[in-house]
């Protein structure tokens, strides 16, 4: 008898290209998005309801944790380049970059693929610092992009 059972993927193998570096990252969350629906009636419908149409689609922005590093101030480098283009363009930088996270298999092979385009850092968080506390130092970086394109491995 054959087994065809095919069990899904776990979620913990991952990795994350950021404008061609490789990153480490401990969390990726925000990978969704949804299109927006458009609402249309004509006046002389004869049901008294409206239609319902795909309008624009809505990426939500994607937020990545990782484990303070010593001397890896990456983060907050990245940010700067977005403070920078703001400073009336005295500074012409890309702070926008294509950023690829990918779903690996238990081989190193990729599942799936989520490229983020013309992603940009809009926040970033330190750690948080507590005097009695037993954790690793995390800091969070949230990104805005202009879409997703989303590749699956064959």
């Amino acid at each position: 008898m054959a087994d065809n059972f095919k069990y899904p993927v776990p979620k913990f193998h991952f990795e994350v290209k950021w404008g061609g570096t490789r990153m480490g990252f401990t969390e990726v969350t925000g990978l969704d998005f949804e299109t927006q629906v458009i609402e249309y009636r004509e006046g002389n419908s004869p049901t008294y309801s409206t239609y319902k149409q795909p309008g624009l689609q809505k990426w939500s922005n994607v937020t990545m944790k990782r484990g303070t590093v010593l001397e890896d101030f990456e983060f907050f480098k990245l940010w700067r380049e977005t403070v920078k283009f703001q400073e009336a363009n005295k500074v012409k930088s890309k702070f926008r970059r294509d950023i690829t996270i990918t779903l690996l298999n238990e081989e190193h092979k990729p599942i799936i693929s989520w490229t983020l385009l013309n992603a940009w850092p809009t926040k970033v968080m330190s750690t948080d610092l507590k005097a009695d506390g037993n954790e690793v130092a995390i800091e969070t970086m949230e990104l805005a992009h202009e879409g997703c394109s989303i590749v699956e491995a064959k």
